[in-house]
């Protein structure tokens, strides 16, 4: 399956959950808006969805991966499901244990997630309850990862891509149905988090079984290909999740600002919808490709991969980056300001979303360049990166708190994103693991051109849209809709005219197909 098919079809699952998750999102914010309960389960939600990011997305499927799929490439099937099953009953024991832990720790454990709570006996209790439900999610994720990761070694993407779909419809549908038998609708949300974990689980245990590739129960021992697996773990924790640790430091600190954490979750969910559908889309089918191709000594064709999923990422990312920064208010207007959500918090929101978009083609390249250190099987370099890049973040942090608040943290985890795409690069290009193309820069300047371009059509457009975004609900969306089609055609209109990515030959083979 060719990079491009591959995302595509992760994207396209990928683009669904975030339509579901948007209709979350808007759900949980006209029910609890930026008040106590949205703060809690925030921060409930956020801790085992951070480890979800660095352990089971971020460093075990970074780690298992490529052992996975060059065991598959080089040993053969029956070796790398010894090596899954031997994987999966050493990680479960695991798992169990330090979700135990945490699950007792959690009253002290609170003083480090969201000091600013301790003021608020009230909001500290309940997040302190919210979070030990929440918990239990971390188990069955981190078997999704596994399961997810021997899945798209065999290039089955579809049914991987698909579990956060699951996760949405369980946040929508489970609380409209217990809530009333909950204490409020934060309690009814954070057991549709646990609930949503299983969900997944048991989704990618029938498409295991039914390709025979579901991993075994065995007696959980430290063999030599666990260690390895160990091993390569815990830097990549740091390093493929620098992102999620530095808004992790921002949660924390945002504790002391009334409504911060919320603001933050909102702005960051519209953001995340590029990184998820481009930068995790991406990464996650050039890990495997990229790792086959370093293992089979075929390095020019692992440059030119490279160069094509950055080529493609920044195509897709610049143009999303630069829409926010222009469109952030009504953006966030008409996606949230509805029921307990008013027009405060949409303001408030929409300047942390703007923060955020300044960082967002970092985020994303990130997704794409750090595989290379991974199919080198180096966790080091990324880790001790990424250890530079959690200081600059706290420094930013610390630096912007007062002046700006909640948007200095926004702003200080873009500052750190950009500074980690630049080590990694210059290091993989120190190395020779990466070698940018003299074309693929000529098509950056392309489409910073094209996103100047269409920069001033969406500023033109938003000004005289402005009266018609306070129109009724199906109206505002319908002209947000329209200035975001407008922006969205001025821009592959200039590509097509400044040919970025053969867009004129695409164009000419689709229209010869109608």
């Amino acid at each position: 399956m060719s990079l491009v098919k591959s995302t595509a079809t992760i994207g396209g699952y990928t683009l669904l959950s975030r339509v579901l998750g948007f209709l979350r999102d808007v759900t949980i914010a006209s029910s609890l808006g930026a008040s106590m309960l949205s703060d809690a389960f925030f921060v409930a939600f956020k801790l085992p969805n951070v480890l979800r990011r660095l352990f089971a997305e971020g460093a075990f499927n970074s780690a298992f991966v490529p052992l996975y799929a060059g065991m598959l490439a080089g040993e053969g099937k029956d070796h790398a499901h010894s090596f899954a099953s031997e994987a999966m009953s050493f990680l479960l024991v695991v798992l169990i244990a330090t979700t135990g832990v945490f699950i007792f720790i959690m009253p002290w454990l609170m003083f480090i997630l969201a000091p600013g709570f301790e003021t608020n006996p009230l909001k500290y209790d309940l997040t302190v309850m919210l979070t030990r439900i929440t918990m239990p999610y971390i188990i069955f994720i981190s078997l999704v990862s596994l399961l997810g990761g021997v899945l798209n070694s065999h290039n089955k993407f579809a049914a991987v891509a698909a579990t956060p779909v699951i996760m949405n419809l369980c946040l929508i549908i489970i609380p409209f149905f217990i809530h009333p038998l909950t204490p409020n609708y934060a309690y009814a949300l954070a057991i549709a988090v646990m609930a949503s974990g299983v969900a997944q689980y048991v989704w990618l245990v029938w498409f295991c079984v039914k390709g025979n590739m579901l991993p075994r129960w065995v007696k959980p021992r430290l063999t030599p290909h666990v260690k390895q697996l160990l091993k390569l773990i815990a830097p990549v924790a740091v390093g493929a999740g620098v992102a999620q640790i530095n808004i992790f430091i921002d949660l924390s600190i945002a504790s002391f600002f009334n409504g911060g954490n919320s603001y933050l979750y909102y702005a960051d969910r519209i953001n995340e919808l590029p990184l998820a559908v481009i930068g995790i889309a991406v990464g996650t089918a050039l890990l495997p490709m990229l790792s086959k191709q370093i293992r089979e000594g075929k390095h020019e064709e692992a440059h030119k991969s490279q160069n094509h999923a950055i080529g493609l990422a920044l195509f897709l990312s610049l143009p999303a980056a630069i829409a926010l920064l222009v469109i952030a208010e009504p953006v966030i207007h008409v996606m949230y300001q509805r029921g307990a959500f008013g027009a405060t918090e949409a303001a408030a929101t929409a300047r942390t979303l703007t923060a955020f978009a300044f960082g967002l083609p970092a985020f994303i390249l990130a997704k794409i360049i750090s595989p290379a250190f991974y199919a080198h099987k180096d966790t080091k370099t990324p880790f001790k990166i990424a250890m530079v890049c959690i200081g600059i973040n706290l420094f930013f942090n610390l630096a912007l708190m007062f002046p700006l608040q909640y948007v200095g943290m926004a702003l200080a985890t873009s500052i750190a994103g950009w500074a980690n795409v630049i080590m990694m690069t210059l290091v993989l290009k120190k190395r020779n693991w990466l070698s940018i193309e003299r074309e693929l820069i000529m098509q950056i300047g392309k489409m910073l051109l094209s996103c100047i371009a269409m920069a001033l059509v969406l500023y033109v457009l938003k000004a005289i849209a402005a009266p018609y975004l306070q129109a009724e609900e199906v109206k505002r969306f319908l002209v947000l809709f329209a200035v975001a089609l407008s922006g969205l055609a001025t821009y592959l209109l200039a590509g097509w005219a400044l040919d970025i990515m053969n867009l004129r030959k695409l164009a000419k083979g689709f229209l010869a197909k109608i």
